[in-house]
């Protein structure tokens, strides 16, 4: 089978744990960077180039679209379906995944639980915003942002104006979110894997940071999701129509509040803190797609070597 792995860098873990499992499996890989894409619409028909060829013929695409990657590299994968490849995640999906305000609008009209969550565009509805969730202290949230990076907690009402009269200066959007407190410095991050979880695990804070990420320093454990979090994990990824997803919760004291769809998860911590082969996982799906097959991924896998060593990842 020949798969087609869009991402921008090859040696992210990632991207390495896609080229090896392919390998394995004795399937062709072929790694794009899509900034690096051209995009040839024409009387005689659609083609792809990658520098200065024509990609091959793809049995099926894997895109890795981050939420920093600017539009070209969903427009590659609009591109990709227009030449009728199959996709594991479409355009669609991820454009909704990609804008936090639509992706939360999405979930709480399908009734999912989500912070309350504002968004404020002046100085004259910063009091309204305040008062619908609940605080200070508020979260801010640029809506477009990944790995911690245009999360502020703001703790007091002063806070709350300069942060957004220095975002509002740059022409940023922003959202006010609920402080959830119960799940304070943590959350849980669960990959959802063609409507199944394949892993979960609960991210802590490193001291004097509130934010969980493990590209931030936190660290992970594994969790065994009651049934309302893993109903609320593999519903919030059919929302967003994604066929793979890391979906982010908070452990409030009512129950799993939704924080993020993530289309393009990291999968490192997963598999060394829950001992699970994701991408394993993720070319299962990849398989059933091309074969026309209704997606039904094999359970996770446990990964042999080094990984199973440790049960916490820094």
């Amino acid at each position: 089978m020949n798969l087609l792995l869009l991402s921008r860098q090859r040696w992210l873990y990632s991207t390495r744990r896609f080229r090896e499992t392919a390998r394995a499996r004795g399937h062709e890989l072929s790694i794009v960077d899509p900034l690096e894409c051209g995009l040839a619409i024409g009387a005689d028909g659609i083609r792809l180039f990658f520098r200065d060829r024509d990609v091959p013929p793809i049995d099926v695409a894997i895109p890795r679209i981050g939420a920093s990657l600017p539009g070209q590299g969903v427009a590659v994968v609009s591109h990709l379906e227009a030449m009728r490849i199959p996709l594991v995640n479409d355009a669609t999906a991820i454009r909704r995944a990609r804008d936090k305000l639509a992706a939360l609008q999405i979930l709480s009209a399908r009734g999912i639980g989500v912070p309350r969550t504002v968004l404020a565009r002046g100085p004259d509805q910063v009091e309204q915003a305040l008062e619908t969730v609940g605080g200070p202290p508020v979260v801010l949230k640029l809506l477009q942002g990944t790995q911690g990076v245009g999360v502020i907690l703001a703790e007091t009402r002063a806070a709350v104006v300069a942060t957004l009269d220095t975002l509002w200066g740059l022409r940023q959007d922003v959202i006010l979110q609920e402080y959830v407190a119960d799940s304070a410095s943590r959350d849980i991050r669960v990959l959802v894997v063609g409507g199944k979880i394949v892993a979960a695990m609960r991210r802590q804070a490193p001291p004097g940071e509130w934010r969980s990420n493990i590209h931030r320093g936190g660290t992970g454990t594994r969790v065994d999701l009651d049934a309302p979090y893993a109903d609320a994990a593999v519903a919030a990824a059919a929302a967003i129509g994604l066929d793979v997803a890391g979906v982010d919760l908070l452990e409030a004291r009512d129950g799993p509040r939704v924080t993020e769809v993530n289309a393009s998860p990291g999968f490192e911590g997963l598999e060394r803190v829950c001992r699970v082969d994701a991408a394993g996982a993720i070319l299962d799906l990849a398989e059933a797609i091309a074969a026309g097959l209704e997606p039904r991924p094999a359970p996770a896998r446990l990964v042999s070597g080094p990984l199973l060593e440790e049960t916490e990842f820094r």
